[in-house]
């Protein structure tokens, strides 16, 4: 049986600017850190890999836990900073904030990357916005209307 989703991993290959910006720009507390040399025939059979040597952070949000791989073995190739989210695969990491249009301000001095500024949802009762990660991985940040409860309720499938 499910209990709930634990973590999701994103690997990076600048584990220290990923870092800077999921713990010291989004506010992820970091709460472990370790790696693997090649030879741990575990972490080859389980992630599927050979002679796999990995640095790995995990950080922690309000209710999940985010964990960044920086790979040096096998090194992987840069991935598309523009990867559409129509593609195969992870969309989307997103993140509920409070005031969005604040964090948007403040991001995007920063250096972060967004398709477009905050947008109101209507009916959802929320704003979001999706903006990129170092890596070009996508993040939807969202204000919820904590008075429109009933709109978030539907949209989660909880009426």
């Amino acid at each position: 049986m499910i209990v709930g989703i634990h973590h999701t991993a994103v690997s990076t290959l600048d584990l220290e600017r990923s870092l800077w910006f999921y713990r010291d720009e989004l506010g992820f507390e970091e709460i472990t850190r370790g790696s693997w040399e090649k030879g741990t025939e575990f972490a080859d059979e389980v992630t599927g890999l050979e002679d796999t040597a990995v640095d790995w952070v995990m950080l922690r949000t309000a209710n999940s836990h985010l964990e960044l791989f920086n790979w040096r073995s096998p090194r992987p190739d840069a991935g598309d900073p523009n990867r559409p989210v129509n593609k195969p695969g992870y969309t989307h990491l997103c993140l509920e904030v409070t005031d969005l249009t604040a964090m948007y301000e403040r991001l995007s001095a920063n250096g972060m990357r967004f398709h477009c500024p905050p947008t109101d949802h209507g009916d959802m009762g929320c704003i979001a916005t999706y903006g990129r990660d170092p890596d070009g991985n996508v993040i939807e940040l969202v204000e919820y209307d904590p008075g429109n409860v009933e709109s978030l309720d539907r949209f989660v499938g909880r009426v």
